[in-house]
């Protein structure tokens, strides 16, 4: 019965979490009162991200002292706190404390579903990691969806309040059944582990700093680029501390951070019906047939292999790389089942990678993996909204404007491709560099003595006593004694779908940009 609970609370809770990233105000920014502060609200509406960074691995450090059931109903219950809280916000201060309140939640539940899952049934890792590829991957679709032809800008503070209910109903019957099956133990980091979750704490905050002034400060594009890439050599660094089986989980879940989701939410706004794509309903048969496959890798991957994070992990990751050069060759596109293909590759590649991954690994380093990989989703954004500013810069027209922008995705392609593979390249050597130093340390096999032609006597391993003498016998009498021996023996209205294509041959409708950590500081 928890195996089945887990199972519905992981497919109802992980795109819960997931979809509190992307910030789409700027897609109803017509329905905002002209009182408040359309800019400000875009950047406090952007905060979610970081909460959640930091609530990953402040989370698996709390998961010594607090159960795993009852923080991830904590983590439901913020989620559902912040939806009822978000019809009720008016100003800039309650956006932002509405957001904070949805990424600290949406963090907890992406800790303690992957702790829960843990030590239960091989396909429950496995529904976890596939889950999250595509969670990863529709996100931006998933934030999009409830903003088609509403009448409040507040939708975007709470896109699914249906959705959180059911999934805070589960995890109290989780609960519920968990303490009535005499509460089975969950693992959880160990001291070492839980120093380096606090360690990456310190870059998870540092980005968020730099996100949110690169937002209110108005950067322009060298610096964000620059500062996202120190951010992205800054997570692979802590990536590299420990042995091989805590660096393969972390390699990966940054790579997959920092590609996956900016990638993915550019395809989706590039297919916005606006700009000639098939738009939102034109892309699910193909965001559900990503998903399907995913799962399904993944799941064979935990089911029919063994020992193989050395190369099913790079592999998975390669087929990202696979899926980055087709977004290349067929986005933009008017049909959607031709995106069919990159989606696959890409989900299915960061299932395999993630499941393969964690296959061989501790819960200790797959929290800490977690953690750099949220944190890499920022960074990833950085990186792509400043090369979006460098390409959008001085456009004069609306055309130029969506050549520049389909442009700007072409390009960050090709710098996440080669980010993914200089990341396999990391990864292979440094295995390289402990697989000598493990070499070196064994022990030298024992050198044959020169006379070993000549026998040895033994040294004796009991007491000896001399025979007594018979004189000796027949004067003294009584027991000779014995001597015992002891051995001690880790909104964009209209944009869903075909009929929001400007009539009449003008320009092409552009869905708007947010300003905010995910999306940059094109304000």
């Amino acid at each position: 019965m928890l195996d089945t609970l887990l199972g519905l609370l992981v497919v109802a809770s992980l795109p819960l979490a997931v979809v509190a990233i992307p910030n789409t105000l700027s897609v109803v920014a017509g329905l905002l009162p002209p009182g408040l502060d359309q800019a400000g609200l875009m950047r406090t509406n952007g905060l979610a991200l970081p909460a959640l960074m930091l609530a990953v691995p402040l989370a698996g450090v709390a998961l010594r002292r607090v159960p795993a059931a009852h923080l991830l109903v904590g983590g439901l219950a913020l989620v559902a706190l912040s939806d009822a809280a978000g019809g009720y916000a008016g100003s800039e201060l309650l956006v932002g404390a509405v957001r904070v309140l949805r990424g600290v939640g949406a963090g907890l539940v992406l800790t303690t579903t992957l702790v829960a899952v843990w030590d239960r049934v091989a396909v429950l890792r496995a529904l976890w990691a596939g889950v999250l590829g595509l969670s990863l991957l529709a996100a931006q679709a998933f934030a999009l969806w409830p903003l088609d032809e509403v009448s409040s800008w507040r939708v975007t503070l709470q896109p699914y309040p249906l959705v959180t209910g059911v999934a805070l109903g589960l995890a109290a019957v989780h609960l519920v059944a968990w303490m009535l099956l005499g509460r089975p133990g969950t693992p959880v980091p160990d001291l070492r582990d839980r120093g380096r979750l606090l360690l990456a704490a310190v870059p998870a905050a540092a980005i968020a700093v730099v996100a949110i002034s690169t937002a209110s400060e108005g950067w322009r594009a060298v610096p964000v680029m620059l500062l996202a890439a120190v951010a992205v050599v800054g997570l692979l660094a802590l990536a590299s501390i420990g042995g091989t089986r805590s660096r393969t989980p972390a390699y990966t879940m940054v790579a997959v951070g920092v590609v996956l989701l900016p990638s993915a939410a550019q395809v989706t706004l590039v297919e916005m019906g606006g700009l000639g794509g098939p738009g939102l309903r034109g892309l699910w048969v193909p965001y559900a047939a990503a998903g399907l496959l995913a799962v399904a890798a993944s799941v064979l991957v935990r089911l029919f292999t063994r020992a193989a994070a050395r190369w099913l992990a790079p592999m998975g990751l390669l087929a990202m790389v696979v899926g980055l050069c087709s977004v290349r060759l067929v986005v933009p596109s008017a049909e959607g089942m031709v995106l069919a293909v990159p989606f696959s590759l890409l989900a299915v590649g960061a299932a395999v990678a993630l499941t393969a991954a964690l296959q061989e690994a501790e819960i200790g380093a797959a929290v800490f993996g977690l953690s750099l990989g949220c944190t890499g989703v920022l960074a990833g954004f950085l990186l792509g909204t400043g090369v979006q500013m460098s390409m959008l810069d001085g456009v004069r027209s609306a055309q130029e404007l969506v050549d520049s922008f389909v442009g700007a995705l072409h390009w960050w392609a090709l710098i996440g491709g080669f980010l993914v593979v200089a990341i396999i390249v990391l990864a292979a050597v440094m295995a390289r560099r402990s697989g000598r130093g493990a070499r070196a340390e064994e022990p030298a096999p024992p050198v044959e003595p020169p006379c070993a032609g000549i026998p040895v006597i033994p040294p004796a391993d009991v007491l000896l006593v001399p025979a007594p003498d018979p004189a000796d016998e027949a004067e003294e009498e009584g027991p000779t004694g014995a001597i015992p021996r002891v051995v001690l023996p880790v909104s964009a209205m209209g944009a869903f779908d075909k009929a929001g294509v400007a009539a009449g041959g003008e320009g092409p409708a552009v869905p708007p940009q947010g300003h905010s950590p995910e999306d940059g500081a094109a304000s």
